[in-house]
């Protein structure tokens, strides 16, 4: 008699594409949250009559708050159960989002993104972990796709849609907007996906045994994380390490990671296994995912915040210049859903390559650029992505074991939070690092020695003449030259940005080399 179990997953006859379609919008909901007030920060600043650089700790807050759960969610989805957890996590992630929407002041928004933050670093992947139990083997890369849609989309809508609820409601609705959406998760969730009695009965041998839970561990490697990050997101703002505020927290997380990593060797049951992250194919699979989360949310980042300052985009126009990409990313994922047949690394090589292409393209980029050169720029990255996001999740299970599923997910998307703040971190030190060194390369050319400048200035002036009613003809010329040549140097640097990521991009292609060949008709079933 035939196996039938091969065809079907843990949930048994549940339809593995509606638990699919659930976990996947209310990831797309908690990814969101990464961008979407971004471009809200000025709002966000002058309606709590803070100032920009307080209002960015909006941003932070979240990203260390969901980088530092990200580390116990397997542990806590192995005690409560991946169900309970999610449930969990969507309803305290839907409460701390009607929060910050009614927030009153800056300390009571940051209070509130800490609560969405933990609730989000929770829900991301425990929603990979249930994909991988609802499918079986052989179907789980079409299962990634529509889960991929979620992830890789979200951060290109969440500008545009940020954008939007700003310009035309309030910042509020920025995070009102999850309410209604989590709720209807949270129901539809509870009544779709089945619990199972055995696993509730080996839950109960574990609670048996006591709770057995690193806390030391999860101690050290929340102060690294948290620490990481600020050092991350503020290192730009306060001029890295010339900041004591930047040095302490830089000294405490190398302290923290220099002790955790000999206490979790010597763990029978460590928090996080360090030895997965040696193995070839899962720890290739990890710095593929860094490279990655660094192009998306650097990307989506730098982009919009280029439209806006240098070419005079509003919100919305900047999210919307970006907005074809992700449309294109959708459908790319259902294509590279039913290329199961192609080995992994044969794709995540092609689309490390086409996202390279993406980064080469802008370096054409002048002052007269158009909407739609920014916008197929967007458009080749949605191409590449998806290629290398749905087979790095696949492979990164290959030859994972039971026991460590839950613990594989949570450390790949650890690799794309943290891909994403150092992809950031990366982009605006060589913006200013590389404004100022145009800066003073341009100006040297400035002066009454130099004919070309001379001659400039009179071209400058003749066609001024008559046409101002303020200030002297000599003084708005050379505001003219000077407004021409920032424009230059914004422009110069922005280029340099997209070199540095172009070449992280390359990156992506040896590394994707180096992966086995993943066995599609066999693999590791999901922990629970």
């Amino acid at each position: 008699m035939p196996d039938t179990t091969a065809d079907k997953g843990e949930y048994g006859n549940a339809n593995p594409w509606l638990i699919a379609v659930l976990v996947a919008v209310a990831t797309f909901m908690e990814v969101l949250d990464t961008t979407i007030a971004n471009v809200a920060l000025r709002y966000i600043s002058g309606g709590l009559a803070v100032s920009s650089d307080e209002a960015s700790w909006v941003i932070t807050t979240y990203l260390v708050a969901n980088s530092i759960v990200l580390c116990a969610s397997g542990w806590i989805a192995q005690m409560f159960g991946r169900k309970n957890f999610f449930l969990v996590c969507i309803t305290l992630f839907t409460v701390s989002s009607l929060l910050c929407g009614f927030a009153w002041n800056l300390q009571a928004l940051l209070v509130f993104r800490v609560m969405q933050g933990l609730a989000g670093g929770g829900m991301t992947p425990v929603a990979q972990s249930i994909l991988a139990a609802a499918f079986p083997p052989a179907k789980r890369s079409q299962g990634f796709a529509l889960y991929g849609i979620a992830v890789v989309v979200a951060p290109a809508v969440g500008p545009t849609l940020g954008g939007w609820l700003s310009d035309n409601l309030s910042w509020h609705w920025c995070f009102l907007i999850n309410v209604p959406i989590g709720m209807i998760s949270v129901v539809l969730i509870y009544l779709i996906i089945p619990s199972s009695p055995e696993k509730a009965k080996e839950r109960a041998q574990l609670w048996a045994k006591g709770l057995n839970f690193d806390f030391v561990g999860f101690l050290l490697i929340a102060t690294f994380l948290g620490g990481l990050e600020v050092v991350l997101d503020r290192g730009q703002i306060d001029d890295w390490f010339s900041s004591p505020f930047i040095v302490t927290f830089a000294a405490i997380s190398a302290t923290s990671m220099l002790l955790f990593i000999p206490w979790e060797l010597n763990r029978p049951q460590p928090l996080i296994d360090i030895k997965m992250l040696t193995g070839r194919q899962f720890g290739t699979c990890f710095l593929i995912m860094l490279v990655t989360g660094a192009l998306l949310i650097a990307t989506t980042q730098i982009l919009p915040q280029l439209l806006q300052e240098e070419f005079g985009y509003t919100a919305t126009l900047a999210g919307l210049a970006i907005s074809p990409g992700g449309a294109v990313t959708m459908v790319m994922m259902v294509v590279v859903g039913r290329l199961g047949f192609v080995q992994p690394r044969y794709l995540i090589a092609a689309g490390g390559a086409i996202a390279c292409y993406a980064m080469v393209d802008l370096l054409r980029m002048t002052t007269d650029a158009d909407f739609w050169y920014f916008a197929w720029s967007r458009i080749y990255l949605g191409i590449g992505l998806p290629l290398v996001f749905i087979p790095i999740t696949t492979a990164s299970y290959d030859g994972i074991s039971p026991a460590k599923t839950d613990q594989a997910s949570a450390l790949i998307n650890l690799a794309r939070n943290f891909g994403g703040s150092m992809g950031v971190a990366l982009s605006q030190t060589v913006l200013a690092r590389r404004e100022q060194f145009h800066q003073s390369r341009l100006v040297e050319h400035i002066g009454s020695w130099n004919p070309f400048y001379n001659d400039s200035l009179g071209r400058i002036q003749s066609y001024l003449n008559g046409r101002t009613a303020t200030g002297s003809p000599s003084g708005t010329s050379a505001a003219v030259v000077g407004q021409l040549v920032q424009s230059q140097v914004t422009i110069l640097a922005y280029i340099d940005v997209f070199v540095a990521l172009g070449l992280i991009a390359a990156v992506m292609v040896p590394l994707a080399l180096t992966l086995r060949s993943v066995n599609r008709s066999a693999g590791a079933k999901p922990a629970h």
